[in-house]
């Protein structure tokens, strides 16, 4: 029960203040005079009685009330009723006059009134009756007060004191919803009802009018500053609407209790509170307005003029989002129903607002559902720290607004931080209370009101069930018995006499009230049973938030991610582990996934430790930081609390006695110096104790009653307080001592242990580096890497020593007090909140120094320990394979692969995951530099990268400096680059010392650049170093050292005297150029040099015997074979010189006397004495005089090559004699003779001779032209093509347009031969370009000559400046100009540049095609193409070509090559190319040593890829013509590889000369038995050829003689692939053996790692894998596979050749009896047509074999040109080159397989014999598949084959009739076949062969 009223006060108006201005008001009386015990009298209620000041007014106003707030200092609210009347003031009387009694003074005025003549001006003064009370009644107190006002003005006859007394002593239940009637004694009735509930605010209308006020969004604005705490202020000019808008506002916010200043009406005196820096609630009068102008931070709402202003500084976090709509459209349904109907065009008619005082129920059932949403689930994060004496409740924020996914919503976290949430948590956290409606709401209906969401119908139902039971709380009676007051009469203020309000009898109602209270006291203390319960919880957040999304955005399949990669890490599947990593750290992004680490990581922890191993330690460290690193420092989604007694489980033994834990890893993230972290955290910590406590208890007590209630410990520590609250009454005083102290001790534990923890976390690794405890989180996630987090993170990355933290001065105890300090701050706070008694907390303080001096001591330990650690375990190093006898140098330095400029690798242009970077290790060894490791990409983890190249091929090196991990520091790196168009970009790894990354570039160099040829891989491999030729040629071959030795000494003796020459210049032998005295460069300078000595130059006839050898081995070089065949003579003629041969061989050359770079037999006219060679040859360059290399078979022509001419020959040689010539005469003798040579080269042509002397045009064409059938060849004039080459400085494809397009000419049938003619003539008249008309002819008719010149001469234009055109010679001169070697050096750069960049070019106009145009490589292709298509057409023509250019050995040697392969089918077959390789590179002494720079003299020099640019071209011609090649494009890249490789020793050194003079050249034969190590690439290449298709090209299908006449305009070349390929799976592949057989075990190393299903899906990188072995073509596909099923039915296979060969015939008879030709058959037969060239027979080259796209279409098969009828009938292909076939093997006219006895007491056993009619013999091998030969039957020497009886050891098997014997001059050989057919037919055939003989 509670009084009505406190107090009865009048209060008026205080005259004696008046002059002031302003009056002021003064308490006239108050009943009762003396306070109450339990509720003072509040000061200053006068000045709330007249908020705007106390004034006099002129005329009487009607009585005003209103309800005033005041709030006492105990934050209790007095509701002040003022009730005001104006009563007149005697103007006349003075103000000092005493009021001596009211009777009194009331006659006086009734005196005084009417003795004053004038009227003067009458005043008002305001009386206020104020009723104060604590409850919040105000209709009553209006009633009341009105009574006591009606009883003064109507002046009834009630007592006055009565009425006071009785409303002073009225009491009335406070809630409980009880009715009770009052009456004050005046004939009165009222019925008081009390709300229900007296938690639910009271507000009767004033909510609905505050909304219609202001409007909806205004509220709300309103309602969320006042929820985040802004400052707001109403303004009305009715203090009555100021009272109801604050109280509404207050109403909006329940269940929430504002908690700051709140005055509803602010006096006028008191307006300086608005300038308070506190949140307040504050009514002022609207007439202040002006004085609120300048509160800049306030919101300021003007209830009658309906705005709500929102100052710029103030910002206004609003609802989060879907509640804020939500919220607005319930509002508008409840305030404004019309607004859905509004558009029908038939409204319902019943639809209007409920009545005001429904409304204002519902306006609040909307906020009430609102707030149950906001703070759904919130029991559910508080946490009972103390049950008893009384429960101590913390709630944990950051988990709330975490589970709600509401981190980062403003409004939500600034309510949690205020002071109204506080008080919700203290007054409603306690679990054992009275319930309210809030309280159900939140409990029971939050799934309702999720599930109700977006139905309009059912949220209005919904807010009508809360409206009504609002409204049911504040009228629990709704049929009230009516009020009965009376009411004063209208118009009664207006009355001029009204007496002045009486003075009341103090004595009469104090007496009153005496009674009232003494009847009070004896009455029995009404106690209403306060109905406690445990407060529901209602679901959990979880449950509801599930709905939302949030929490599924993490699918299923990212967990399992997390999972499984947990369990490979323990389960020490590293590699499995490295895979998943990055899909889990990106999956940490998501918080479930993070959850799930915990839980995963939980598991794995057995007895609160878990010791790890090295690797495994850093995986859980680097997802423990990834996890953390996305944690705020409020760790909203308790992650890191997760994760705190994990760092403290997780270790790993450093050494005996010395464990690193996790913690020491992860302190470098702000959630740890987060001082509500902690508190969070032990408040949980505490909690789960605390319930642990009681569990036990009760479990002790009620073991029985478990089993029947089931699952009980499942209950929350809530509920066990609950229980426990609702026990403690009934305990005893001893029993709840003990509990007290009990949860004191378990706080007091839970503190030491986590001032133990704060230590581990706070305290670095490091502590003398002092590390600031960062405000800042880790960064990204990366940066977490290896080696960081093993020697401390903490450690390394916090260097930087930042002042901020708190540290002044850096003392290493720094951290120690700071840490102290922080742990110190938390024990303090939670130990106060939690009740710790004061002596354990002082125990603490003294405890935590020590805890930390203790805990730095064991990290100093620690640290030391990991400093030593290795670095992490890195993948291990892969050993590279190597090749016999290849030898590693250095042991792989640890480094990490970078991409370069290719985007493939890196995943660039076709995506796919990253090859590159990879880490591996760089090894270096006698013949590679080669990088192996695995890409840092763990999806393709366990891939192999490899690049390697040969040390020889390096052309660059050059430091940089690189990053090669993300995270990690600039590394050192180098950069190298080699020819065979490989980079490797490599940065060292830190462990790497610089030292020995040093070490490694020095021997690089040395390897490099060995001081001698001798040095190179070639040489060395296999043997040591010391030795320089292997003992084993000593003992077979005696004489071949002996002899190379000779050959030497007497080369020596000739050069060996040297004198100064006279003043005519021979230029320096080229030995003594290339020896570091002269440079390239000055080979024009005069000098000291070599000449021969005559006497011992003139040659014999007669050789010498010890020449003889010499002789013989020349003559097996390919040359001396090669000139057999083209019939230019045999050595034999030469020696006896017959006259009938043109050309003979000379030997003039055998002692490399004359010429040092030309081979020792040259062909020469035969009419040409060796002495005048002799003399012609120092004309020339190099001596290099010209000699034929090629004879055209069908027009005789002849082919010569030589240097270029020194410039006083050229002169000489060619003005005419006659003429004058300025300066002394220059017709020398050697021009003469150089005259003659020429002269005799011409004579030696057929047709010269036969003409007489001089070739006419008819004669020539007659003979030549008609009978050759090159006319219906596609064929460019020569006058073009002439054009072309000649063409002007500009040999780029501009001059193309001059000659008219070559494709022009193909198909316009037969070229007139005269028009042929006219072209040349004039073309070769030497004048320049310009005086020709585009259409090719000559401007002046006088220059038509009508003959052909019988020889050209191909010269550089600047040699032969000044040349007249001689009619009377039989020779012209072309002049062309050529590129030097300079300039393709500097192309080949950048072609390098463009095809295998250093880094990617990020400027789109460094684009790979413009860089390689701009590299120039293809314009020079195309004009050493274009020279030489001229060369053959002049060759084709009759005529001979003498190309001397440059030196002659590099320009030269690439034309006269490329016109040999052009012209003569046989150079296009492997063994043919192998000889033009030969004869034109190596003998004639193209500088391969020197070119490829593979000594240390050649360094300076640089690469100079002559011999490439030459198969570049060959390339482009294969291209062209696929069908005409026997050799494949693999075949060109393997030779382009290793002619720089140096792994053979073919391609070393400068000519035949320096071979031999290493005893090199004739080796061969003596070494052959060295198995493993090929000297020669040759040898090699046969090898392999045999065993495997790789080098073979199976779309051969040669034309007979074909002449290939290619496109050589830019637009036709491609760029070739070896530029641009890399094979990263094996390296480079061609180095066969390391390729072989190393995939597949690779593979099953790793398929044993994985539990992953296996897919037979192959993918194939195009940077990755050797497509050619991935995927073969068809056909080799189809060998390989026939020789499996060969092998497993354990037949010999049989050669791959053969098979083919086989397939061939067998086609072509298929082919033959339709007479139309199938595509199919298309390929094999080799009557193509002439449209031959790379129609779409598209070879695509790969590295085995070749992939076959036959896209010819039928209609090409037919269209073949009118010739084609009598190739038809051709002879087969395989009969082609079989004249020029050499070499044994291929021979066969009968094999199978033999029994053979062996010698005396030897076995049987199975050999292949081999029957070779040509060279009539039995030739013997162990295998099928043999190469060697084991031993031959000269059938010469058989005398008999009789049959044979089996002898011991026999096979048992076989008939005996099988058996033969074949008797021989020397023995008996035993043979044995299969059966006895075979036996037979073997007779039969060696018979027949015998019988041949």
């Amino acid at each position: 029960m509670a009084r009505l009223a406190d107090y009865f006060v009048l209060v008026g108006y205080d005259p004696g203040k008046r002059g002031s201005g302003d009056g002021q008001g003064q308490i006239l009386q108050r009943f009762p005079e003396k306070d109450w015990e339990d509720n003072p009298f509040p000061q200053g209620i006068e000045l709330f009685c007249q908020p705007s000041g106390w004034q006099l007014f002129t005329e009487r106003n009607p009585p005003t009330f209103f309800v005033a707030v005041l709030t006492d200092i105990n934050s209790e609210r007095h509701y002040c009723a003022c009730f005001t009347f104006w009563e007149a003031v005697e103007s006349a009387q003075p103000q000092s006059h005493p009021r001596n009694g009211e009777g009194q003074e009331e006659e006086e005025e009734e005196e005084k009134e009417p003795s004053s003549p004038v009227q003067p001006a009458q005043l008002f003064a305001p009386k206020s009756l104020v009723l104060v009370s604590r409850l919040d009644h105000a209709d009553v107190f209006r009633n009341s007060l009105g009574l006591i006002y009606t009883i003064y003005v109507d002046g009834l006859s009630v007592s006055l004191e009565n009425v006071i007394g009785n409303l002073l002593t009225c009491t009335i239940p406070i809630t409980g919803g009880a009715q009770r009637t009052i009456s004050l004694g005046a004939g009165d009735r009222q019925v008081i009802q009390t709300p229900i509930n007296d938690s639910l605010p009271v507000s009767s209308c004033s909510v609905a009018l505050l909304f219609r006020q202001l409007g909806i969004t205004n509220v709300l604005y309103l309602f969320c500053a006042a929820l985040t705490e802004h400052k707001i202020l109403f303004l009305s000019s009715s203090y009555q609407r100021l009272t109801d808008a604050c109280r509404a506002l207050l109403a909006l916010m329940f269940p929430l209790k504002y908690s700051f200043t709140y005055v509803p009406i602010l006096p006028a005196q008191l307006l300086e509170v608005l300038s308070t820096p506190t949140p307040f609630i504050i009514g002022v009068h609207s007439i202040f307005q002006s004085e609120t102008q300048e509160l800049l931070d306030v919101v300021i709402a003007d209830l009658d003029g309906g705005t709500v202003n929102v100052p710029e500084c103030v910002h206004i976090s609003l609802l989060p989002e879907p509640l804020l709509q939500q919220t607005r459209e319930a509002l508008s349904m409840v305030l404004d129903p019309e607004l859905e109907v509004a558009d029908l065009a038939f409204p319902p008619s019943t639809i209007s607002a409920s009545s005001l005082k429904m409304q204002d129920k519902e306006i609040r059932a909307v906020f009430l559902r609102l707030f149950a949403q906001l703070l759904q689930g919130y029991r559910w994060c508080l946490h009972i720290i103390r049950i008893h004496p009384e429960p101590v409740i913390r709630f944990h924020k950051a988990a709330f607004l975490g589970q709600r996914g509401l981190t980062e919503d403003d409004f939500l976290t600034k309510v949690l931080e205020g002071m109204a949430f506080a008080g919700f948590v203290t007054e409603r956290g306690a679990p054992y209370r009275s319930i309210d409606l809030f309280d159900e709401l939140v409990a029971y209906e939050v799934k309702r009101m999720r599930a109700e969401e977006g139905n309009k119908q059912k949220i209005l139902r919904h807010i009508k069930e809360l409206a009504e039971k609002l409204y049911k709380n504040e009228n629990p009676y709704p049929a009230v018995t009516m009020h009965k007051v009376q009411k004063p009469t209208e118009g009664c203020h207006l009355r001029l006499h009204q007496k002045p309000f009486p003075r009341l009898d103090e004595g009469t109602v104090q007496w009153i009230i005496d009674q009232a209270t003494a009847k009070l006291q004896t009455a029995p203390p009404a106690v209403k049973a306060e109905k406690k319960c445990m407060v529901p919880s209602g679901p959990p957040i979880a449950a509801i938030m599930e709905r939302n999304g949030n929490a599924l955005a993490n699918s299923a399949r990212r967990l399992e991610v997390v999972r499984n990669c947990i369990s490979y890490v323990f389960e020490n599947k590293m590699l499995e582990a490295k895979k998943l990593f990055p899909a889990v750290l990106r999956a940490m992004k998501g918080r479930a996934a993070r959850h799930c680490l915990t839980q995963e990581l939980n598991l794995h922890v057995q007895q609160n430790r878990a010791v790890l191993d090295h690797q495994q330690f850093d995986f859980i460290i680097r997802m423990m930081n990834c996890c953390l690193q996305d944690c705020t420092a409020m760790d909203e989604h308790g992650i890191a609390a997760a994760l705190l007694p994990l760092v403290t489980a997780f270790c790993r033994k450093l050494s005996p006695g010395i464990t690193q834990f996790a913690y020491s890893c992860v302190q470098e993230h702000v959630v740890w110096t987060n001082i509500q972290f902690w508190e969070a955290m032990f408040y949980c910590d505490v909690q789960n104790h605390i319930r642990a406590l009681y569990l036990d208890n009760n479990e002790e007590n009620h073991a029985d009653e478990e089993s029947t209630e089931g699952p009980q410990e499942a209950r929350s520590a809530l509920e066990i307080a609950s229980e426990q609250l609702r026990l403690w009454p009934t305990m005893s005083r001893e029993k709840q001592q003990e509990l007290i102290q009990k949860e004191e001790s378990t706080v007091f534990s839970q503190a030491i242990h986590y001032a133990n923890r704060m230590s581990y976390l706070l305290l670095p690794l490091d502590t003398s580096k002092n590390r600031l405890l960062r405000s800042s989180g880790l960064g990204d996630v990366e940066s977490v890497s290896n080696s960081f987090v093993t020697n401390s993170i903490a450690g390394s990355v916090a260097e930087s020593y930042d002042t901020e933290s708190g540290f002044e001065d850096a003392e290493s105890s720094d951290v120690a007090n700071y840490v102290v300090r922080f742990i110190n701050r938390f024990v303090d706070k939670v130990c106060t909140e939690s009740g710790v008694t004061n002596e354990h907390l002082k125990g603490l303080h003294v405890m935590i120094p020590d805890i930390v001096q203790m805990h730095i001591e064991t990290l100093d330990a620690v640290h030391r320990e990991s400093k030593r650690l290795p670095p992490i375990q890195k993948p291990k190093l892969l050993r590279p394979n190597l090749l016999v006898g290849e030898e590693c140098v250095m042991e792989g330095l640890r480094v990490y692969l970078m991409p370069d400029g290719r985007e493939e690798a890196a995943g660039g242009n076709i995506g796919g995951p990253p090859l590159l970077p990879a880490e591996g290790a760089i090894f270096l060894t006698t013949y590679r530099i080669i990088f192996k490791g695995t890409p840092t990409d763990p999806l393709v983890g366990e891939q192999v990268v490899i690049r390697s190249f040969p040390i020889a091929s390096l052309t660059k090196e050059k430091k940089i400096n690189i990053q090669a991990q993300v995270d990690q520091f600039i590394q050192e790196g180098l950069q190298l680059r080699s020819c065979t168009f490989q980079l490797l970009k490599i940065a060292f790894d830190e462990e790497v010392a610089s030292d020995s990354a040093e070490v490694f570039r020095k021997h690089l160099h040395k390897l490099r650049y060995p001081q001698h040829v001798r040095g190179t891989f070639a040489f060395t491999v296999g043997q040591s170093p010391k030795q320089a030729m292997q003992p084993k040629a000593k003992e077979k071959n005696p004489s071949l050292r002996t002899l190379s030795k000779n050959l030497v000494k007497n080369a020596k003796k000739t050069i060996g005297r040297q004198y100064v020459t006279r003043k005519k210049y021979t230029p320096p032998t080229w030995e003594q150029r290339s020896s570091q005295h002269f440079p390239e460069d000055n080979e024009d300078e005069i000098s000291v040099s070599e000449e021969m000595d005559r006497s011992t130059l003139t040659p014999t006839t007669t050789i010498k015997p010890s020449d003889k050898m010499t002789i013989n081995h020349l003559v097996e070089r390919a040359c001396c074979r090669d000139y057999q065949r083209l019939g230019l003579g045999t050595l034999s003629s030469s020696l006896t010189r017959s006259k009938n041969e043109p050309f003979r061989i000379s030997t003039v050359n055998r002692m490399y006397a004359i010429c040092r770079s030309y081979p020792g037999l040259l062909i020469v006219p035969q009419s040409i004495q060796d002495n005048t060679i002799q003399r012609i040859s120092r004309c020339y360059r190099q001596n290099r005089f010209p000699v034929v290399c090629w004879r055209n078979s069908r027009t005789k022509a002849v082919l010569l090559r030589s240097g270029g001419l020194h410039g006083k020959g050229v002169v000489g040689l060619f003005k005419s004699q006659n003429a004058p010539t300025a300066g002394p005469s220059q017709t020398d003798s050697t021009s003469l003779e150089q005259e003659k040579y020429l002269q005799a080269v011409i004579n030696s042509m057929p047709h010269y001779a036969d003409a007489g002397g001089r070739n006419t045009l008819s004669g020539f064409t007659s003979a030549h032209m008609s009978s050759s059938d090159f006319s219906d060849k596609r064929q460019p004039k020569l006058g073009s093509l002439m054009k072309q080459v000649m063409g002007g400085k500009d040999d780029g494809p501009s001059t193309v347009s001059h000659g008219g397009k070559w494709g022009s000419i193909r198909a316009s049938g037969r070229v007139s031969s005269y028009a042929l003619n006219m072209e040349i003539g004039s073309r070769l008249a030497g004048k320049d370009l310009l005086g020709a008309q585009h259409n090719g002819t000559p401007s002046e008719p006088s220059f038509l000559r009508q003959h052909r010149a019988s020889l050209y001469i191909i010269g550089d234009k600047s040699q032969l400046k000044g040349v007249k055109p001689d009619p009377l010679q039989h020779w012209e001169v072309v002049p062309i100009e050529v590129f030097d070697v300079r300039q393709v050096k500097a192309s080949f750069k950048k072609l390098m540049k463009a095809c295998v960049p250093g880094c990617p070019s990020t400027d789109p106009s460094v684009a790979y095609l413009r860089s390689l145009e701009e590299s120039e490589w293809l314009s020079q292709i195309h004009k050493i193409l274009q020279i030489s298509v001229l060369v053959v057409e002049l060759l084709d023509t009759g005529s001979s070509v003498l190309v001397s250019l440059e030196d002659g050995w590099d320009i030269t040697t690439q034309v006269v090559s490329l016109v040999q392969l052009l012209s003569d089918p046989y150079y296009r077959t492997l063994e043919g190319f192998r000889l033009l390789v030969e004869k034109e590179w190596l003998s004639f002494g193209h500088r391969f040593s020197h070119r490829g720079a593979q000594t240390l003299a050649g360094q300076s020099s640089g690469f100079a890829p002559i011999f490439l640019q030459f198969l570049d071209c060959v390339h482009q011609i294969h291209l062209q013509f696929p069908m005409e090649f026997e050799f494949s494009q693999y075949y060109l890249k393997f030779l382009s590889y290793h002619y720089i490789s140096n792994r053979f020793r073919t391609f070393l050194l400068d000519s035949d000369y320096e071979r031999i003079e290493l005893g090199l050249l004739y080796e061969e034969k003596g070494e052959r038995k060295s198995q493993q190590v090929y000297k020669s690439i040759w040898d090699y290449i046969d090898r392999l050829n045999k065993k495997a298709p790789v080098f073979f090209n199976y779309m051969y299908a040669p034309e007979d003689g074909e002449v290939l006449r290619p496109y050589s305009n830019i637009s036709n070349l491609k760029v070739w692939d070896y530029y641009t390929e890399e094979t990263l799976s094996e390296g480079p592949s061609y180095d066969w053996e390391l390729a072989q057989g190393q995939p597949e075990h690779v593979e099953e190393a790793d398929r044993q790692d994985t539990g992953a299903p296996q897919t037979k899906r192959k993918i194939i990188w195009p940077c990755y894998d050797n497509r050619g072995r991935v995927e073969p073509d068809a056909i080799s596909k189809l060998l390989e596979e026939l020789h499996n099923l060969e092998m497993e039915l354990g037949q010999v296979p049989e050669r791959w050749k053969d098979t083919w060969d086989k397939v061939k015939a067998s086609q072509r008879t298929e082919a033959r009896p339709e007479g139309s030709r199938t595509p199919s058959s298309l390929l094999m037969s080799s009557g193509l047509s002439h449209h031959r060239r790379s129609l779409g027979v598209y070879l695509q080259e790969s590295g085995v074999g070749s992939t076959l796209n036959l896209s010819l279409d039928s209609d090409t098969s037919s269209t073949s040109t009118p010739s084609s009828g009598k190739q038809g009938g051709r002879r087969s292909t395989s009969t082609l080159y079989s004249q020029f076939q050499m070499s044994e093997s291929e021979n066969r006219s009968y094999e199978g397989s033999l029994y053979k006895k062996g010698a005396f007491m030897k076995p049987w056993k199975p050999r292949w014999f081999v029957l070779d009619k040509t060279k009539h013999q039995l030739r013997y091998y162990d295998s099928r598949m043999d190469t060697e030969c084991k031993g031959v039957i000269d059938l010469a020497e058989v005398e008999s084959i009789t049959p044979g009886t089996p002898t011991m050891g026999a096979p048992k098997t076989v008939d005996e009739k099988a058996f033969f014997d074949l008797k021989t001059t020397k023995r008996v050989y035993n043979f044995c076949a299969q059966d006895v057919q075979l036996a037979q037919q073997w007779i039969d055939r060696i018979q027949s062969c015998l019988s041949d003989a």
